[in-house]
């Protein structure tokens, strides 16, 4: 008897561990984090939408949204001068998430095949 190929995919779908699926992160945080990326890495519209596709996908895969979101908040904050930046900069476990965040997105960037805009 022949299965037909609709099954083996369905099949393989439900067999992927859980943690190698996605978290759900909102379809208009990833538009924005993709357009934000390509910002950054001029070059050709379709490679750069596929390489900043992948870079979000693969951190939706290693970190909850809300995870995503602090870290990604205190990243951005980091540049804010003064006395308000000052809060971000001076806190020990929003650096320590700051540090993480980065790291993370430099591993995704690299399994992307992505370059570094620096």
């Amino acid at each position: 008897m022949r299965i037909p190929t609709v099954h083996w995919i369905a099949a393989a779908l439900l067999a992927v561990p859980a943690c190698v699926q996605a978290h759900d992160y909102p379809t208009s945080e990833r538009v924005v984090y993709v357009e934000a990326c390509m910002h950054d890495h001029p070059g050709g519209h379709y490679e750069m939408l596929n390489k900043c596709s992948c870079v979000i996908d693969t951190i939706a895969r290693e970190v909850p949204y809300d995870d995503f979101v602090t870290m990604s908040t205190a990243a951005k904050a980091t540049s804010i001068g003064g006395e308000r930046g000052s809060y971000i900069r001076d806190v020990e476990p929003l650096q320590v998430q700051i540090r993480k965040f980065r790291q993370l997105q430099a591993q995704a960037r690299k399994s992307c095949l992505l370059d570094d805009p620096r």
